[in-house]
């Protein structure tokens, strides 16, 4: 298997649109990372210049210690899955995992060997690999594209988005297959994907684009609770981080947070509020991830509560989302199934200030 380092790869087209622009990554051996980020956010481009099909403007590609930037496609040891399946309608299921195999001129025994290993590693039957791509699901024929990438036994496989033409119960079952897959196979994987649920279901590590820029890079549950940004707070977890403008004010020796155009103030724990004396007096946005949202019935903390007017109750079964205003902002809380709250009720929402996040609002990074 290889590993695979950007180094300052910048990818501009004509008209001076930077797509890319001065990527540093390294992926190591074996690792399983996921580029995410909304649409036009690069991370497809950068998957297409690491495979070969889109020339870099500048930087250096390297795969398992070679520099890449000058070589072929077909010479980079990589396979790659795309969105739209990519496959052969008038060759068998057989025919299509073994084409690249021909193409090498393995021998019969080999090319069979290897496409039988990977049908039963995916679960393809052998009915399956005598019927045509129209003759599957969409499923299957993901299972079929990602079946030929197999037999090729590259240093790193390359996934475009390969779940996003199926329905949402298959995307959850193929979403844990390739996760197996690469359990089994111990291989280098890079994977796009514009849904953050599947980055951090799938990924040892989640690298978030946006606007061509590498935001971070980090483990899930280091990105979910240390964003470096407003834009990974935002980004990652559904429903999103709530954010609240407001100042930061100084009452009886303690660091308050005040809502903007509202009566509404939180205290802040004290190492919350070290990382913030400089912001006394000047604006700030608080940020509260919607689990950390309580809707107290009684017995409510002052210093860690506001007044909220509830507008939308969304039942989702295991909990229900209540979504609120609060002065001229909207939260969002995630509670318990048996909440009773109910649309235009006036509650109390209490929040786990231990849990909270403070930004910048002029850079938007983090201060704590």
């Amino acid at each position: 298997m290889a590993r695979v380092v950007l180094e300052n790869v910048c990818k501009v087209y004509p008209g001076g649109v930077k797509a890319v622009d001065n990527a540093n990554l390294e992926i190591a051996d074996e690792e399983f990372v996921v580029l995410v980020g909304p649409s036009g956010c690069g991370k497809s481009t950068t998957l297409r210049m690491i495979a070969g099909l889109e020339e870099i403007s500048s930087g250096t590609i390297s795969i398992d210690g070679r520099v890449v930037n000058d070589v072929p496609p077909k010479d980079r040891d990589i396979a790659m899955v795309f969105q739209n399946y990519a496959l052969y309608p008038h060759m068998t299921v057989y025919d299509n995992m073994a084409f690249g195999l021909k193409l090498r001129k393995f021998p019969k025994a080999e090319i069979d060997r290897r496409v039988r290993e990977a049908a039963q590693i995916l679960g393809i039957t052998e009915e399956q690999l005598w019927r045509k791509p129209k003759a599957l699901s969409g499923g299957q024929r993901q299972r079929v594209a990602v079946g030929r990438a197999i037999v090729r036994k590259p240093k790193a496989f390359l996934f475009d988005e390969p779940l996003s033409n199926l329905d949402a119960k298959m995307r959850v079952q193929m979403r844990a297959e390739i996760s197996k897959l690469h359990d089994r196979l111990k291989s280098t994987m890079i994977y796009v994907t514009h849904d953050q649920v599947e980055a951090m279901t799938m990924g040892d590590r989640i690298v978030v684009m946006k606007d061509g820029v590498i935001q971070q890079v980090a483990e899930p549950i280091d990105l979910y609770d240390n964003p470096k940004n407003m834009f990974v707070a935002g980004f990652i977890g559904s429903p999103p981080m709530n954010f609240v403008k407001g100042t930061i004010q100084r009452h009886d020796g303690a660091l308050w947070f005040h809502e903007a155009g509202t009566q509404n103030r939180v205290r802040l724990p004290d190492d919350k509020a070290r990382a913030v004396e400089t912001y006394v007096g000047k604006d700030i946005v608080f940020g509260i991830r919607p689990e950390d949202v309580a809707h107290s019935v009684q017995g409510a903390d002052p210093n860690a509560s506001v007044d909220a007017t509830v507008d939308v109750v969304e039942p989702m079964g295991a909990e229900i989302f209540l979504y609120m205003t609060t002065g001229a902002h909207n939260l969002i809380a995630r509670v318990d199934p048996h909440d009773k709250a109910q649309v235009g009720q006036r509650i109390t929402a209490t929040f786990d200030l231990r849990k909270c996040h403070l930004f910048d609002p002029a850079t938007e990074k983090t201060l704590v």
